[in-house]
């Protein structure tokens, strides 16, 4: 699924600069709610996994298309409000499946765990058809850019060149490309967080598997409060500038992490580390992916640049899999039967690509935006 889905937001969210945004949108979720539909009714390994692929590949149809609309829709001036409370979705989503697929599985089965959600998500589909709308020109509107934000010149400037040259200008600049290993280092420290922490827990700390959760589950909800607010911050308090809040929360974010490893076994602790980590991580998830590089690019190219930050950001997601299994098996030790597994370097790599990753947002400072350069 990860495979096939960051592959998916490369290259589909290329598409989006030039497809029509509601309907690639709706025909992405419309095929992935039929594909999650046919996933209840298969028990067979082979093709479990080639539909998994499948409707992770559709699935990336949803964000290009998102970033695209709202890049279009608001000016640079107001995005980034915009820009959070669009990527609460993520949280919400995540947080509403987890409580109505339990429910569904446990009234019904786990075969009606895939199909309501699948045709809920069909339902989805036709309501985006017929209520989202494509790019302000589709319907004769000028670019909010040139009513709300005063960067008429800039706007006019991309007008007069291909969608291809400008993607191409996106593929060629540095600032696209260390934004995007600042986010691979990102999302390494956050699948790191979501993908070991129960196991760290309950083997470095001593908590049951229910403890653990219990004290996991607040960075999700902190995780909402993150995303839609880290837009607003940066509007309202930093002149649209996304730099400072990004130190600031990069700063927190590795030091969350840093004492959720590292400070001694303490609920309270533990707890607060993990607020703060999630409210931080669902707002540097917000700028490194995708935010900070949609800004200093051309509005006719945002999924491009989109599409960049995810293939890159879902590549850390993945590498941090394999590099933190192999630290943890390497140093796990047999006592008496039974494993113990030593957590000392993969925590080290953790907080290490949380530091690596506000370094690298840092050395993006000062890069200007199209319309800051006409």
């Amino acid at each position: 699924f990860f495979i096939t889905y960051g592959l998916g937001k490369f290259t589909n969210s290329f598409l989006a600069d030039r497809m029509n945004n509601k309907r690639f949108f709706a025909l992405g979720l419309f095929i992935s709610s039929i594909v999650t539909v046919l996933m209840g009714f298969c028990n067979q390994f082979v093709p479990l996994v080639v539909l998994w692929g499948i409707n992770g590949w559709f699935q990336s149809f949803g964000a290009g298309p998102c970033i695209v609309a709202l890049n279009q829709w608001f000016s640079n001036k107001e995005r980034g409000t915009f820009y959070g409370i669009w990527f609460t979705s993520h949280n919400l989503g995540a947080a509403f499946t987890y409580v109505a697929t339990a429910t569904i599985v446990t009234a019904y089965s786990w075969n009606m765990g895939f199909i309501m959600p699948g045709i809920f998500c069909m339902v989805g589909s036709i309501l985006i058809y017929f209520f989202m709308h494509d790019r302000p020109e589709t319907y004769g509107l000028p670019n909010a850019e040139e009513i709300k934000g005063g960067a008429a010149k800039a706007v006019q400037a991309e007008k007069s060149k291909s969608v291809s040259s400008l993607q191409w200008a996106v593929v060629k600049r540095p600032a696209v490309w260390i934004l995007g290993l600042s986010s691979l280092c990102c999302y390494i420290a956050r699948y790191a967080i979501e993908s070991w922490g129960i196991i760290y827990l309950t083997e470095a700390k001593g908590y049951t598997t229910l403890g653990a959760s219990g004290v996991l589950s607040v960075m999700q909800f902190a995780g909402i409060f993150g995303a839609l607010t880290c837009g607003l911050v940066s509007d309202k308090f930093f002149n649209h500038k996304r730099n400072m809040p990004c130190l600031i929360y990069g700063i927190l974010y590795a030091g969350s992490i840093a004492a959720f490893l590292w400070a001694p076994a303490s609920p309270m602790i533990d707890m607060a580390a993990m607020c703060v980590y999630g409210f931080t991580m669902g707002a540097l998830v917000c700028y490194l992916g995708g935010l900070m590089a949609v800004d200093i690019c051309p509005k006719r190219a945002t999924g491009a640049a989109m599409g960049m930050i995810g293939l890159l950001s879902y590549f850390g997601a993945a590498l941090q899999e394999m590099v933190s299994g192999y630290l943890i098996n390497a140093h796990m030790t047999v006592v008496n039967g039974k494993k113990v597994y030593d957590f000392a370097l993969a925590g080290d790599f953790w907080v290490g690509a949380a530091v690596a990753s506000l370094v690298l947002a840092a050395m993006v400072w000062n890069v200007k935006g199209c319309d800051e350069q006409e």
